[in-house]
C-alpha cells in the first residue's frame, strides 16, 4: 500500500512538473488577461444584459485584439525611442532629486528603483525585440484567455467556491474577500486611475510637440509611476512639460497644455474622482499597496504589480486570523 502511494505521489509530482513547464512561459499573459477581465467585467456584465454573454465577450475581446495589434505595431516602431527617453527622464529626475535632503532609507529605496526600472525595461526590450514571434504568441494567448475568462466568469467563480474545504471554509472565504477587496481597490481604483492619467499625459506630450512619440510614451510611464508614489503625483510631469514649452518661447502652447493637463490630469480629476476612488479603496492600506506594487515589481516584473499587493493582503488576513485563534485559545484555557 505504501509502495502504491509512493508511485502515485511520484506520478503526480511528474505531472505537476510537466504542467508547470508547459504553463510557465505563458503565465504572464494569462495573469494579464485575467486582470483585464476583472477590470472590464462590470462593463461586460452590463453589455451582456443587452446583447448576450457570448456576443458581449466577443465584442470586448475584438476591441482588445485591435488595441493589442496597435500596441505591437507601436512596440516595433517606438520601443528604442521609449527606452532612451525613459533613461533620460530617470537621470534628469534623480539629478533634480539630489538637490533635496531625503532620509537615507527612502533615498536608497528610490535609487534602487531608479537602477532597476531601466535594467528590467532593457531586458524586456531585448527579450522581445529579437523575438517578435514570442510576443505575438503571448498576445494570442492573452486574447484567448481574456475571452474565456469573460465568457466563463460565473462558472469559474462557482467552481472556485465549490473547491473550498469545508473544515476551513470560513478562512478561505475571508482570503477570497481580502483578494477581491485588494484587486478592487488597486486595479479598478488606484492603478486604473494612474494608467488613465499616464495615457492622457502621453497624448498631451505628443499633440503639443513636447517630445517624439517614444518620449511621450516614456512621459506617460513616468506619470503612472509618480501617481503610485505618496505626495508626488503626475502633475510634476505635465508641469515639467509646460515649463519646457514656456522656456522654449512657446508661451501660448505652454498655457494651452497647462489648461489641458489641469483639466484631464491634475488637479480637476483628483477633485472630482478621488472621493469615489477613496470609497472603493476602503480596507486597502495605502502603504501596503505601495510596498506591494513596487516590491512585487522588483520580485516578479510587470505581473508583480498585481501579485505583490494581493500577497501582502492575504498575509494580513492570515495574521488577523492567527491572532483571533490565539486569543480564542487563550480565553478557552483561562
Amino acid at each position: 500500500m505504501e509502495l502504491e502511494a509512493a508511485v502515485w505521489l511520484s506520478i503526480s509530482l511528474i505531472v505537476l512538473y510537466l504542467v508547470w513547464e508547459t504553463v510557465s512561459p505563458i503565465i504572464s499573459p494569462i495573469i494579464i488577461s485575467l486582470t483585464l477581465a476583472y477590470i472590464l467585467y462590470p462593463l461586460h456584465e452590463r453589455l451582456a444584459r443587452r446583447i448576450g454573454n457570448r456576443v458581449s465577450a466577443f465584442t470586448i475581446t475584438g476591441i482588445l485584439t485591435v488595441l493589442t495589434f496597435l500596441f505591437m505595431i507601436g512596440y516595433a516602431l517606438w520601443i528604442n525611442d521609449v527606452k532612451e527617453s525613459l533613461a533620460y527622464y530617470i537621470d534628469a529626475f534623480f539629478r533634480w532629486l539630489l538637490e533635496f535632503h531625503l532620509p537615507l532609507a527612502i533615498y536608497d529605496l528610490i535609487q534602487r528603483l531608479a537602477e532597476d526600472i531601466p535594467r528590467r525595461f532593457e531586458q524586456y526590450v531585448l527579450g522581445y525585440t529579437y523575438s517578435l514571434p514570442k510576443l505575438s504568441l503571448q498576445a494570442i494567448v492573452m486574447v484567448f484567455a481574456f475571452y474565456g475568462a469573460l465568457v466563463n466568469a460565473r462558472g469559474l467563480g462557482e467552481e472556485v467556491y465549490s473547491l473550498l474545504p469545508e473544515e476551513n471554509r470560513e478562512l478561505a472565504l475571508k482570503l477570497i474577500r481580502s483578494t477581491e477587496r485588494t484587486l478592487h481597490g488597486i486595479l479598478r481604483g488606484w492603478l486604473a486611475f494612474s494608467i488613465l492619467k499616464g495615457t492622457t499625459v502621453a497624448i498631451g506630450f505628443y499633440i503639443f510637440s513636447i517630445s517624439s512619440a517614444g518620449g511621450a510614451i516614456a512621459a506617460g510611464i513616468f506619470t503612472v509611476i509618480f501617481e503610485l508614489l505618496p505626495v508626488i503625483g503626475g502633475w510634476m510631469i505635465w508641469l515639467a512639460g509646460a515649463i519646457y514649452l514656456f522656456t522654449s518661447g512657446h508661451v501660448p502652447a505652454a498655457l494651452a497644455f497647462s489648461a489641458y493637463s489641469a483639466v484631464f490630469v491634475s488637479p480637476v480629476p483628483d477633485y472630482l474622482l478621488r472621493s469615489k476612488l477613496g470609497k472603493r479603496e476602503t480596507g486597502v492600506n495605502s502603504l501596503i499597496s505601495l510596498v506591494g506594487i513596487f516590491g512585487g515589481y522588483l520580485a516578479f516584473g510587470i505581473v508583480g504589480i498585481i501579485l505583490g499587493p494581493v500577497a501582502l493582503s492575504l498575509l494580513g488576513t492570515l495574521l488577523e486570523e492567527w491572532k483571533k485563534t490565539k486569543e480564542l485559545r487563550a480565553g478557552t484555557s483561562s
